[in-house]
């Protein structure tokens, strides 16, 4: 009796043991805005808000374009006046996803779906009157720091005409959001263009000259131009030239020019703005020329091809000084020096606005000339014979150190004649009536006779420098009649 008595006692306080030692699941409870018509009104800006998403819940119809959401919470917000916003969840800890809206009426299945953002900012303009939902979940389910952010982004100071920012001097730089500027009624669009939003400089010239104006905004097409007046309602466009953000224009001393920067539309982010003006650069000379080794025998080819204009209003005239009293026009001429010396050539580029620029290259002219006035060779020979040749080479001009070539005949030969000898040797200047002979031996073969005849030619080339007339550097003899 008391074993039986002792085993109910401890089966009694095991079963008692495993109870307590059961624990009991913590449920968190949703937040208010769980659900789409529980919203959290945003009834002022900056709005800010925090939590965490454990517990939240997806109600029937709830929308996930973005990806699939076990748990969301919501935002609604009416703006009274129009105007940029961002809304981001920077600081949020998790894999946090934002989805905008707009409302079509019709509680959540009624939502016109606007963007999905996994990090980063949204901006867009809210249109005063309109509702816009922000639903705000993660593709996790559990605990999820949730932080959430909503401001009004401003428009830049300068972004209507009568705050144009007033430049005083150059050169001129400046930085601005550009992500909420406007166009105010009247205000004029640059080349046509459209633009979502500007703003304005205002700069007094002190001097005559041409001035560019430059700017980039990030994420968007941007315009620049120039103008003269004291209203929106009263400007004239400025004539000017550039492009991909530049305008280069001419100023009159003592008027006050106006520079609006314009950003085109369809951005999705923030867009700062860069500006600079300053006096515009003179265009970039570049010469050159054909030969590059020219003699008086040469019709050089001078080309400009490689000048250009920094800011793009293009090259109007190219005016050359050939350094020896005559000039010419145009991006590629020809001229031809008497006398050999050297040159200053000078090219001068001229912009459609008048802004100037040059170089000046020093070109020698020198010209080498030598001619093989005589080449003998032995009218016969016979198989084994060595016999000598001689090539006379008469210079005119310069000392040159003077290279000839001996060729023999080869039928069947690439050009019909293969290499035999070379002599390289001093060649000082001669009266034309004189010259200095290259002396060669060669040996005929049994080849030679059994073709009959063979044909020399010489060939003299001047090391190291270019002939001027190279049609009398080559020669050929009369034929050699070879025995066997």
């Amino acid at each position: 009796m008391k074993q039986a008595t002792l085993r109910r006692l401890m089966a009694a306080m095991t079963g008692s043991l495993i109870l307590l030692a059961a624990p009991t699941a913590a449920v968190a409870s949703p937040p208010d805005n769980d659900n789409f018509a529980d919203a959290s009104v945003i009834s002022a800006l900056p709005f800010t808000d925090s939590g965490d998403l454990n517990g939240t819940t997806t109600e029937p119809g709830e929308q996930s374009f973005c990806v699939f959401q076990p748990q969301t919470v919501w935002y609604a917000f009416t703006p009274s006046t129009t105007g940029v916003i961002t809304v981001d969840t920077n600081g949020s800890q998790g894999p946090v996803v934002m989805t905008a809206y707009q409302s079509n009426g019709g509680g959540p299945g009624g939502l016109g779906f606007m963007s999905c953002i996994y990090s980063g900012s949204l901006v867009f303009t809210a249109s005063a009157g309109t509702t816009y939902y922000f639903q705000v979940g993660s593709f996790f389910s559990g605990p999820m720091l949730l932080q959430f952010h909503v401001q009004e982004v401003p428009p830049p100071p300068n972004d209507a005409f009568a705050d144009a920012k007033a430049v005083t001097a150059l050169p001129s730089s400046d930085t601005a959001d550009m992500t909420a500027a406007t166009m105010e009624p009247g205000e004029p669009f640059p080349g046509g263009f459209p633009i979502a939003g500007s703003a304005w400089y205002a700069f007094t010239a002190t001097e005559s000259e041409s001035l560019t104006a430059s700017a980039s905004v990030c994420c968007t097409a941007v315009t620049v131009a120039a103008y003269t007046g004291d209203s929106v309602a009263n400007l004239t466009p400025v004539p000017s030239g550039g492009c991909c953000g530049t305008s280069t224009f001419k100023v009159v001393a003592g008027t006050t020019y106006y520079v609006q920067v314009g950003r085109g539309g369809g951005f999705g982010g923030p867009s700062p703005m860069s500006f600079r003006l300053d006096v515009a650069p003179p265009p970039v000379a570049t010469l050159g020329w054909s030969p590059f080794d020219p003699s008086s025998f040469d019709s050089v080819n001078f080309y400009a091809y490689g000048s250009y204009d920094p800011v793009n209003v293009g090259i109007q005239t190219v005016t050359w000084n050939f350094g020896d009293g005559a000039a010419d026009t145009g991006f590629s001429v020809f001229h031809r020096y008497a006398d050999d010396r050297d040159y200053a050539v000078k090219l001068t580029v001229t912009t459609f606005d008048g802004r100037v620029g040059s170089a000046t290259q020093v070109v020698h002219v020198k010209t080498h000339d030598v001619a093989i006035t005589k080449f003998t060779a032995p009218n016969a020979a016979s198989a084994g014979q060595t016999r000598q040749l001689s090539v006379s080479v008469n210079n005119s001009r310069y000392p040159e150190t003077v290279q000839v070539q001996l060729f023999k005949s080869a039928p069947g030969s690439y050009g019909g004649f293969l290499p035999v000898g070379t002599l390289t040797q001093s060649v000082p200047v001669t009266p034309r009536n004189q010259s200095v002979p290259f002396a060669f031996s060669y040996t005929f073969t049994a080849d030679d006779a059994a073709v009959g005849k063979v044909s020399f030619q010489a060939v003299a080339t001047i090391v190291s420098a270019r002939d001027a007339q190279s049609a009398d550097n080559t020669a050929i003899a009369l034929p050699t009649k070879v025995n066997r």
